[in-house]
Protein backbone atom coordinates (compact mmCIF):
# COMPACT_ATOMS: atom_id res chain seq x y z
CA UNK A 1 0.00 0.00 0.00
CA UNK A 2 1.28 3.30 -0.54
CA UNK A 3 2.25 5.81 2.07
CA UNK A 4 0.40 8.21 0.75
CA UNK A 5 -3.12 6.23 0.49
CA UNK A 6 -2.65 5.38 4.23
CA UNK A 7 -2.29 8.85 5.07
CA UNK A 8 -5.02 10.21 3.56
CA UNK A 9 -7.06 7.58 4.81
CA UNK A 10 -6.41 8.28 8.12
CA UNK A 11 -6.83 12.00 7.19
CA UNK A 12 -10.40 11.02 6.05
CA UNK A 13 -11.85 9.17 9.03
CA UNK A 14 -10.92 12.15 10.99
CA UNK A 15 -12.91 14.18 8.91
CA UNK A 16 -15.69 11.71 9.46
CA UNK A 17 -15.22 11.87 13.10
CA UNK A 18 -15.45 15.28 12.96
CA UNK A 19 -18.53 15.62 11.16
CA UNK A 20 -20.32 14.06 13.52
CA UNK A 21 -19.54 16.18 15.96
CA UNK A 22 -20.34 18.91 14.42
CA UNK A 23 -23.74 17.04 13.55
CA UNK A 24 -24.39 16.76 17.08
CA UNK A 25 -24.30 19.92 17.20
CA UNK A 26 -26.67 20.95 15.33
CA UNK A 27 -29.10 18.38 15.74
CA UNK A 28 -29.58 19.76 20.00
CA UNK A 29 -29.27 23.94 18.73
CA UNK A 30 -32.28 24.11 20.26
CA UNK A 31 -32.04 21.80 23.22
CA UNK A 32 -31.81 23.39 26.57
CA UNK A 33 -28.55 24.30 28.52
CA UNK A 34 -26.73 22.40 25.83
CA UNK A 35 -22.87 22.58 25.74
CA UNK A 36 -21.51 22.16 22.77
CA UNK A 37 -18.75 19.23 21.77
CA UNK A 38 -15.27 19.96 19.73
CA UNK A 39 -12.80 17.43 19.05
CA UNK A 40 -8.53 18.36 18.65
CA UNK A 41 -7.14 16.22 15.80
CA UNK A 42 -3.66 15.98 16.01
CA UNK A 43 -0.84 13.46 14.43
CA UNK A 44 -0.13 9.86 14.87
CA UNK A 45 3.65 11.35 16.38
CA UNK A 46 1.62 13.70 18.88
CA UNK A 47 -0.34 11.14 20.34
CA UNK A 48 2.01 8.44 20.89
CA UNK A 49 5.22 10.70 22.33
CA UNK A 50 2.01 11.88 24.95
CA UNK A 51 1.41 7.85 26.07
CA UNK A 52 4.33 6.27 25.23
CA UNK A 53 5.23 6.04 28.87
CA UNK A 54 1.94 4.05 29.67
CA UNK A 55 2.94 1.58 26.68
CA UNK A 56 3.29 -2.12 28.56
CA UNK A 57 6.96 -2.30 26.92
CA UNK A 58 10.17 -2.95 29.05
CA UNK A 59 12.12 0.39 28.60
CA UNK A 60 9.43 2.47 26.82
CA UNK A 61 11.80 4.75 24.19
CA UNK A 62 14.37 1.75 22.52
CA UNK A 63 11.56 -1.24 22.52
CA UNK A 64 8.77 1.03 21.61
CA UNK A 65 10.15 2.82 19.06
CA UNK A 66 10.13 -0.94 17.15
CA UNK A 67 6.86 -0.76 16.99
CA UNK A 68 6.58 2.56 15.06
CA UNK A 69 6.05 2.69 11.39
CA UNK A 70 7.47 6.15 10.28
CA UNK A 71 5.23 6.71 7.42
CA UNK A 72 1.89 7.03 9.83
CA UNK A 73 3.65 9.22 11.86
CA UNK A 74 1.97 12.10 10.69
CA UNK A 75 -1.02 10.61 10.23
CA UNK A 76 -4.15 13.03 11.49
CA UNK A 77 -6.11 11.49 14.09
CA UNK A 78 -8.84 12.84 16.96
CA UNK A 79 -6.67 12.90 20.27
CA UNK A 80 -9.43 14.24 22.54
CA UNK A 81 -13.18 15.39 22.48
CA UNK A 82 -14.01 18.13 25.22
CA UNK A 83 -16.84 20.02 26.24
CA UNK A 84 -17.49 23.69 25.87
CA UNK A 85 -18.99 24.60 28.96
CA UNK A 86 -19.23 28.23 27.84
CA UNK A 87 -22.46 29.97 29.23
CA UNK A 88 -25.88 29.89 27.16
CA UNK A 89 -27.85 32.93 27.04
CA UNK A 90 -30.82 33.01 29.11
CA UNK A 91 -34.26 32.76 27.71
CA UNK A 92 -37.78 34.06 29.94
CA UNK A 93 -40.56 31.65 29.97
CA UNK A 94 -42.48 32.60 33.06
CA UNK A 95 -42.70 29.52 34.10
CA UNK A 96 -41.93 29.15 38.58
CA UNK A 97 -40.49 25.16 37.39
CA UNK A 98 -38.16 26.59 35.06
CA UNK A 99 -34.93 27.76 36.22
CA UNK A 100 -31.68 28.67 34.95
CA UNK A 101 -28.20 28.71 36.53
CA UNK A 102 -25.75 31.64 35.77
CA UNK A 103 -22.70 30.35 35.51
CA UNK A 104 -21.05 27.92 33.72
CA UNK A 105 -19.58 26.09 36.17
CA UNK A 106 -23.26 25.45 38.05
CA UNK A 107 -25.24 22.57 37.99
CA UNK A 108 -28.00 20.88 39.80
CA UNK A 109 -28.20 17.54 41.22
CA UNK A 110 -30.58 14.69 40.10
CA UNK A 111 -30.86 11.25 40.93
CA UNK A 112 -31.02 8.86 38.18
CA UNK A 113 -31.23 4.47 37.64
CA UNK A 114 -27.77 4.76 37.06
CA UNK A 115 -26.66 7.05 39.78
CA UNK A 116 -26.31 10.90 41.15
CA UNK A 117 -26.04 12.95 37.95
CA UNK A 118 -25.58 16.89 37.38
CA UNK A 119 -27.39 18.68 34.62
CA UNK A 120 -27.99 22.43 33.57
CA UNK A 121 -31.03 21.82 32.05
CA UNK A 122 -33.58 23.39 34.48
CA UNK A 123 -36.60 22.19 33.07
CA UNK A 124 -38.63 20.88 35.74
CA UNK A 125 -42.12 19.40 37.16
CA UNK A 126 -44.14 17.51 39.95
CA UNK A 127 -44.74 14.34 40.12
CA UNK A 128 -48.26 12.36 41.03
CA UNK A 129 -46.43 12.17 44.74
CA UNK A 130 -45.67 15.95 45.06
CA UNK A 131 -41.50 15.52 43.96
CA UNK A 132 -39.96 18.24 42.05
CA UNK A 133 -38.24 16.06 39.11
CA UNK A 134 -37.10 17.00 36.02
CA UNK A 135 -39.10 16.47 32.63
CA UNK A 136 -37.59 12.80 32.35
CA UNK A 137 -38.82 12.02 35.99
CA UNK A 138 -35.76 12.30 38.14
CA UNK A 139 -35.86 13.55 41.30
CA UNK A 140 -34.28 17.02 42.21
CA UNK A 141 -32.20 16.96 44.86
CA UNK A 142 -32.11 19.23 47.70
CA UNK A 143 -28.67 20.44 49.59
CA UNK A 144 -29.80 18.17 52.25
CA UNK A 145 -30.16 15.02 50.50
CA UNK A 146 -26.65 13.39 51.84
CA UNK A 147 -28.08 13.78 55.71
CA UNK A 148 -31.32 12.68 55.20
CA UNK A 149 -31.95 11.09 51.48
CA UNK A 150 -35.29 13.02 51.28
CA UNK A 151 -36.47 14.65 47.79
CA UNK A 152 -38.01 18.46 47.75
CA UNK A 153 -41.83 18.00 48.05
CA UNK A 154 -44.19 20.58 46.77
CA UNK A 155 -48.01 21.25 47.71
CA UNK A 156 -49.70 21.59 44.77
CA UNK A 157 -51.78 24.31 46.50
CA UNK A 158 -48.36 26.29 47.74
CA UNK A 159 -46.64 28.49 46.01
CA UNK A 160 -43.10 27.77 45.04
CA UNK A 161 -40.22 30.44 45.05
CA UNK A 162 -36.75 30.14 44.46
CA UNK A 163 -34.35 32.93 45.44
CA UNK A 164 -30.81 33.56 44.01
CA UNK A 165 -29.05 31.11 46.04
CA UNK A 166 -31.45 28.32 45.33
CA UNK A 167 -33.39 28.86 48.74
CA UNK A 168 -37.19 27.41 48.64
CA UNK A 169 -40.22 29.41 49.60
CA UNK A 170 -43.42 28.18 49.50
CA UNK A 171 -47.30 29.84 51.23
CA UNK A 172 -50.43 28.12 51.47
CA UNK A 173 -53.08 29.61 48.86
CA UNK A 174 -55.90 28.30 50.76
CA UNK A 175 -55.01 30.62 53.80
CA UNK A 176 -54.62 33.73 51.88
CA UNK A 177 -51.24 33.60 52.55
CA UNK A 178 -51.72 34.42 56.84
CA UNK A 179 -48.52 33.60 57.35
CA UNK A 180 -46.32 35.07 53.88
CA UNK A 181 -43.83 32.64 52.10
CA UNK A 182 -42.07 30.31 54.93
CA UNK A 183 -38.40 28.81 53.81
CA UNK A 184 -39.08 25.05 53.13
CA UNK A 185 -35.85 23.89 51.59
CA UNK A 186 -33.27 24.61 49.44
CA UNK A 187 -31.40 23.09 45.77
CA UNK A 188 -28.56 21.39 45.84
CA UNK A 189 -26.72 23.94 43.38
CA UNK A 190 -23.60 21.83 43.02
CA UNK A 191 -20.03 22.98 41.33
CA UNK A 192 -17.66 20.77 40.58
CA UNK A 193 -13.75 21.40 41.25
CA UNK A 194 -12.80 19.54 37.90
CA UNK A 195 -15.17 20.63 35.49
CA UNK A 196 -12.89 19.10 32.56
CA UNK A 197 -13.23 15.47 33.97
CA UNK A 198 -17.28 15.56 33.44
CA UNK A 199 -18.71 13.67 30.73
CA UNK A 200 -22.10 14.00 29.11
CA UNK A 201 -24.43 11.19 29.68
CA UNK A 202 -27.88 10.44 28.05
CA UNK A 203 -30.25 13.30 28.13
CA UNK A 204 -28.22 16.19 29.11
CA UNK A 205 -26.85 15.06 32.05
CA UNK A 206 -22.92 15.31 33.51
CA UNK A 207 -21.35 11.93 35.46
CA UNK A 208 -18.55 13.05 37.36
CA UNK A 209 -15.77 11.17 39.17
CA UNK A 210 -15.75 11.38 42.43
CA UNK A 211 -18.87 13.51 45.17
CA UNK A 212 -16.32 14.85 46.87
CA UNK A 213 -15.03 17.00 43.47
CA UNK A 214 -19.03 18.53 43.86
CA UNK A 215 -19.18 21.67 46.20
CA UNK A 216 -22.40 23.03 47.03
CA UNK A 217 -22.56 26.56 46.74
CA UNK A 218 -24.72 28.08 49.39
CA UNK A 219 -25.13 31.90 48.76
CA UNK A 220 -24.13 32.23 45.38
CA UNK A 221 -26.03 34.71 42.92
CA UNK A 222 -26.48 31.68 40.62
CA UNK A 223 -30.51 30.60 40.02
CA UNK A 224 -32.71 32.70 37.36
CA UNK A 225 -36.20 31.40 38.34
CA UNK A 226 -38.63 31.52 35.53
CA UNK A 227 -36.01 31.57 32.75
CA UNK A 228 -34.18 28.70 31.06
CA UNK A 229 -30.31 28.58 29.34
CA UNK A 230 -30.40 28.31 26.04
CA UNK A 231 -27.33 25.82 24.04
CA UNK A 232 -24.46 27.74 23.23
CA UNK A 233 -24.14 26.73 19.95
CA UNK A 234 -23.19 28.76 17.28
CA UNK A 235 -25.32 27.81 14.36
CA UNK A 236 -23.04 29.99 11.77
CA UNK A 237 -19.75 28.37 13.31
CA UNK A 238 -21.38 24.85 13.28
CA UNK A 239 -22.04 25.53 9.75
CA UNK A 240 -19.06 26.96 8.78
CA UNK A 241 -17.02 23.94 10.21
CA UNK A 242 -19.42 21.31 8.68
CA UNK A 243 -18.54 22.60 4.46
CA UNK A 244 -15.00 23.01 5.78
CA UNK A 245 -15.50 19.39 6.79
CA UNK A 246 -17.31 18.15 3.89
CA UNK A 247 -14.78 19.77 1.20
CA UNK A 248 -11.76 18.19 3.07
CA UNK A 249 -13.25 14.84 2.81
CA UNK A 250 -14.05 15.59 -1.18
CA UNK A 251 -10.65 16.67 -1.48
CA UNK A 252 -9.02 13.29 0.18
CA UNK A 253 -11.25 11.49 -1.77
CA UNK A 254 -9.53 13.08 -4.98
CA UNK A 255 -6.20 12.24 -3.53
CA UNK A 256 -7.51 8.39 -3.40
CA UNK A 257 -8.43 8.08 -6.91
CA UNK A 258 -5.40 9.80 -7.93
CA UNK A 259 -3.22 7.17 -5.89
CA UNK A 260 -5.40 4.01 -7.01
CA UNK A 261 -6.06 4.84 -10.78
CA UNK A 262 -3.02 7.71 -11.84
CA UNK A 263 -0.07 6.33 -9.81
CA UNK A 264 -0.79 2.07 -9.53
CA UNK A 265 -1.30 2.88 -13.57
CA UNK A 266 1.68 4.97 -13.99
CA UNK A 267 3.95 2.36 -11.73
CA UNK A 268 1.85 -1.12 -13.20
CA UNK A 269 3.08 0.40 -16.56
CA UNK A 270 6.72 1.25 -16.03
CA UNK A 271 7.38 -1.77 -14.58
CA UNK A 272 5.61 -3.99 -17.42
CA UNK A 273 8.45 -2.30 -19.66
CA UNK A 274 11.05 -3.21 -16.82
CA UNK A 275 13.88 -5.42 -19.18
CA UNK A 276 16.44 -7.07 -17.42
Amino acid sequence: MQNGYYSTTGAMVTQFNKLDVISNNLANVNTTAFKRDDVVVGDFKRIFQEYQENLPIKNHTKEAAKYLNATIDRVPQVSEQYIEFRQGGLKSTGNKLDFALKREDAFFMVETPEGIRLTQNGVFTINQDGILTTKEGFPVLPSTYFQNQQYITVNQNNTFTVDKSGNIYSADIANGFAEGEIPVGKLFIGQSNDIKSLTKEGTNLFKFEDIQDITDLEDADVVAQGFLETSNINPVKEMVGLIESQRMVEMYQKVMTSHMNDLNNDAINKLAQTRA
